[in-house]
Parts: structure tokens; sequence; C-alpha cells
């Protein structure tokens, strides 16, 4: 199939229906991306029969990926990961690429095609790693973090290699090569840096202030494919030049937006590049010898589970943080084909050799989300069914409110309704709190409010208000949608642990929200301009128009919340009207009194 229309028809078609499936069946969109490309490849339908080229194209996802994740962090974050970056990266990269250099020995390999070989298969997917770590909102997590130093670890061992190998394969000369390495590296990161600093940042601005989006857009695919283009000139890693230029980009004002126009890019092309890794399964390779190719790929991610998980372990990580990392990073990666390639250019390995390394790497990759997917479940199956706690049975008071979670917050409700004599049931989910709270002869409830006949035996069909204290923001969403759903009639009065569970309390539809460091914070500095000498009617007013104000940007805000160029836009002209909003109180200057005096000036 050759025109470009029907290509791109299969590999939507093909995702479309295949990537839904796997996702629902818990296997994630990754292997739904390898199999539709196993279906669609030379080796299988052949609907596609040049799958080489489509991986060069769609490379470019792994290359944008990599400027995004550069754009979030900061070079003074990059050299706070120093020891992760030597410690677990460099660890994991010597360990492992010695294990299999001595299985290549003795499978009679000179020493040299053993390390070359060696060091291929101790590589890892960055792209598989870092799509499943964001898929599943866990590259914040600390195993996301770890996981991230030893990718970018095993990419900065890359460049020499790739600089190297071609120097051990052939007498021809080729050792100028590491010269050329050595100094267009640093000249390279000087380079970008100073072009970033007087070029780049003027260029956005103009760009930015002729409001046309697809120009923005148009110019910052231009800056990501010009660095991948130069890396790639001098032989080196595109994914790690694009990387270094957002991590430049880090802390500029049009952050956010960078991420915004080339995430519809990335998500796109990382599939593609999955669908084309797909293509080069060799099925007839495996139908010839499944026995020695399964074999191989699970002791392949048997080796590399161990050492990750061992690095992990002596590198202080904890039992389930260790074992998270050797899952997400065990399998083969993308540039072990690199190597594997100039290893057949020199003729350093023989050929049916690399074809079965190379079907190791591939199955590695489609294994290894079934195989993290197995772990979860036999975790499951050996702490054995989860036993439903016995809760207390409530007695139904017929009261005035319901306070669901009876923690630091719920507790100043429940001593005020106290004092004044107003019935209401105190439910909690958190048994110690509840052991501690009655050494104090508190009546509180042991109970989970999430569930409607917990709230129906505490007497909520004839209460008038819930007073929503729970600590835990899932748990509060959980307990709010079930609420307004079976007892539409409450009135919710919600706390909120932040703005973003704010935003979501409102989407619920529900009115009265109050963040819970809000108020005492806002009087609070109203106590610090007091102290500085600021009239007491003045101080007052300060405080009520900037609650009064935040409140209205709360809303203003929630419309947005899913658009970051609105948010950010919406905000800063927020901060301006405040400005002028507080500023009306401003006029009269205050006088500085000594410290040990409180008076009002």
């Amino acid at each position: 199939m050759t025109n470009s229309i029907d290509q791109a028809l299969v590999f939507i078609g093909s995702s479309v229906l295949l990537v839904p499936i796997f996702h629902r069946l818990g296997f994630g969109s990754v292997i739904g991306y390898l199999i539709a490309g196993v279906l669609v490849g030379p080796y299988g339908l052949k609907f596609i029969s040049d799958g080489e080229s489509v991986l060069h194209f769609a490379e470019l996802g792994v290359v944008i990926l990599l400027f995004i994740i550069g754009l979030e962090i900061q070079p003074k974050k990059l050299w706070t990961m120093k020891k992760s970056l030597a410690g677990l990266g460099g660890s994991q990269i010597i360990l492992t690429t010695l294990i299999f250099m001595t299985i290549g020995l003795y499978f009679n390999l000179s020493l040299a095609s053993a390390v070359v070989v060696g060091f291929g298969l101790s590589l890892s997917s960055t792209a598989f790693a870092l799509q499943t770590l964001t898929e599943k909102n866990q590259f914040k997590t600390e195993f996301g973090q770890a996981s991230f130093s030893v990718l970018l670890m095993q990419d900065l061992f890359a460049i020499p290699a790739l600089a190297i190998i071609p120097v051990l394969s052939s007498n021809s000369g080729e050792q100028t090569n590491l010269i050329s390495l050595a100094v267009f590296i640093p000249a390279f990161v000087i380079g970008a840096f100073l072009v970033n600093r007087f070029l780049i940042r003027r260029l956005f601005k103009m760009v930015a202030a002729t409001r046309a989006k697809e120009i923005f857009t148009a110019t910052t695919l231009f800056i990501v494919l010009g660095v991948a283009t130069v890396m790639i000139k001098f032989g080196l890693s595109a994914a790690l030049g694009t990387f270094i230029a957002g991590m430049l980009l880090a802390d500029s004002e049009y952050r956010h937006e960078l991420e915004a126009n080339l995430d519809p890019f990335k998500s796109l092309l990382m599939g593609l590049f999955f669908i084309a890794v797909g293509m080069g399964v060799r099925l007839d390779l495996i139908v010839a010898q499944p026995i020695l190719i399964f074999g191989l790929s699970f002791l392949y991610l048997f080796i590399k589970l161990s050492v990750i998980y061992g690095v992990g372990r002596v590198g202080k990580l904890n039992h389930e943080n260790a074992k998270q990392m050797a899952l997400t990073i065990a399998q083969g990666g993308e540039f072990a084909f690199v190597i594997f390639g100039i290893v057949a250019q020199g003729r350093m390995v023989g050929g049916e050799i690399l074809n079965i390394l190379t079907a190791v790497v591939t199955i590695s990759m489609a294994l290894n989300p079934l195989l993290s997917l197995f772990m979860v479940k036999f975790s499951q199956f050996m702490k054995g069914p989860v036993v439903e706690p016995t809760y207390d049975s409530i007695k139904d008071e017929s009261p005035h409110i319901i306070v669901a979670g009876y923690g630091r917050f719920g507790q100043i409700f429940g001593r005020v309704l106290n004092s004044q004599g107003i019935p209401f049931v105190a439910v909690d989910h958190d048994s110690d709190q509840i052991d501690l709270l009655r050494k104090f002869s508190t009546k509180v409830y042991y109970g989970d409010a999430s569930r409607s006949d917990i709230l129906e035996s505490a007497g909520i069909t004839k209460a008038k208000y819930l007073v929503l204290a729970i600590d835990d923001m899932e748990a509060s969403l959980k307990t709010a949608e079930m609420v307004l759903h079976h007892f539409p009639h409450i009135k919710i009065f919600a706390r909120a642990r932040n703005r973003g569970h704010a935003f979501d309390l409102m989407d619920l539809g529900v009115q009265a929200i109050k963040r819970e460091t809000f108020d005492s914070s806002a009087h609070f500095v109203g106590d610090l301009l007091l102290d500085m000498g600021y009239e007491a009617q003045r101080v007052v007013k300060l405080v009520d128009k900037f609650k009064r104000h935040d409140e209205l940007m709360l809303k203003e805000q929630l419309k947005v919340r899913k658009d970051d160029k609105q948010f950010i836009s919406i905000s800063n002209q927020s901060l301006a009207q405040l400005a002028q909003v507080l500023g009306d109180e401003s006029s009269q200057s205050y006088v500085e009194i000594p410290v040990g005096q409180n008076e009002q000036v």
C-alpha cells in the first residue's frame, strides 16, 4: 500500500479499533498500538510494508516528548538529580552490561562485540516508560522520578557510545569521531544557552505579539526540529538535544503555551512510534523458534528486573518503589535497534544472532505492560480478599446536621454546634482517629460517609445539612457526588484542601465551599498589617476586598481550568485587577512602628 492517505487510514483505523479495547482491558494504550503495528505490518496482514521508514518518522514523537519533559525540569533541578543519575542510572547500566557481556563471551562473541551488545541490551525504552508513567499519572512519584533518572543517564551514556562503537568495529581511523564529540557537546550546550538567551525568547515575544496561534505552533516545531536536525548531523541523540533545549526554556514565560501547542503532535507521533515498533516484530522468526525467542525474552526481562530492583534498593528506595521502577524500565530500548544496526554494518556479530536479539528486545516491550499488570493482580491475590471493616451501628437521632470527617476541621464544627445545642451526627473512616477521640468522651461513629446506607442509618433523610470535612480529596469528591445524587435535598458545606479540590467540588454542583487555609491566611496577613501600623478599619476593608476578589477569580478560573493558556491569562489579569482594587485602600502611607510597640497610626 503506497498511497499516503491509505497508510494514514490504516494507522488511524487500527489505533481507533485496538487501543480502546486494550486500554479497557487494563493493558494500557502502548500494548494496543504495538498489536496494531503487528497486525498491519509486513509480517502480519501486510497493509504496510516499509516499517523502517515509518519508524524513522515516528521517532519525532520521542524527540517532542523529551522536549516537553525538558520544559518541566530546570537546570538547577537537574543538578539536584546528580546522585540518582550517577547512582541509580550509572549502576544499572554498568551492572546490566557486565551481565549480558558475560553471557555473550560464553557464546563465543569477541570481547568488543560482547561489550557493545551487552550495552545495547542494558538500555530501556524512554518512549515506552515515559508514556506509561504519564498515562498513569506517575511521573512525579518517587519511583517515577527515579525511573526518569535512569533513562536520562542511559541517554547520556548512549551519546559517546554511538561514536565509539564504529571505532571498535573498524580500523579506518574513525577515532576522529571521538574528538568531534568531545568538542561538539560542550559547544552545543553553550550555543543553545546563548541562542535561547538572546534570540529564542525575543523571537517568541515577537511571534506572541501577532496573536496568531498557528505561527506560534509553527515556531515551536521549527525550533524542536532544528535542534533535532543539528544533533542528527553530528550523529548524536536528537532526543537528548531537544531535552537540553527544553530544559533551557523551562523558566520561560511561554513554557505552558509551548507544552500545550506540542502535546497533540507528541501524542499522535508517539502512537505512530509504537505502531512502527510493532511492525518490526518478526512473526516468521517467532513462529520458527517460539520457545527460544520467548525463553530469551523472559530471561532478558528477569535479568533487568533483578538488576534494577537491586540498584533501587541499594539506592534507598523502599520495596514498592524499587519494584515499580523495575517494572517501568525493564523492557529493551529503541537505542538497541540503532546499536544493532551499527554492529551489523561493522560485521561484529552474525546476522542471525542480531535478528534474534532484535526480536527479544521488541517482545520485551510488548511483554512488559503485561508483566506489570500480572504483578498488580498477583500482589492483590497474595494480600487475599479485602475484608470489609465492621462499621458502627449508628442510631438515627434525627440530626439537623451530618458531619462527615471528624478530624481537625470537622471538630471545630462539632464544638460550636455542641455549644449551641444543635443535634448532629459525626462519622469518620479513620479507626485510629475514632479511638483517640473516644478517649476524650467525644461521640463519633466509625463509618464510610461515601456509602449511602451508612448516611441513611445516620439520619441523612431527615437532616438538612452535610458538613463535608473529609481530609482525603478523592473520598471527599466521591461522598459529595453520592449525596448530590441520592439526597438532593441536603445542602453541603464542603471543606476544600486546595484550589483544585475546590474546582472539582464546584464542577459537581457544591456551592458552599471553604478552602481550609484561605480564611486563616487572609486574616493572619491582616494581623501582620496591623502590627506594621495599618489602621484596623483599613485592614478589615483590605482583607474583605481580597477575599471577595479571590472568590470571583475562583469562579472565572473554573470556566477555563482545562485550557492552560486561558487559565494563565485570566490569573495574570486577576493579579493586575487585585493590585488596582487593593490599591484604592493603599492611598494612605503607613508609619513603621518600632519592634515591641503595637500602636495604630
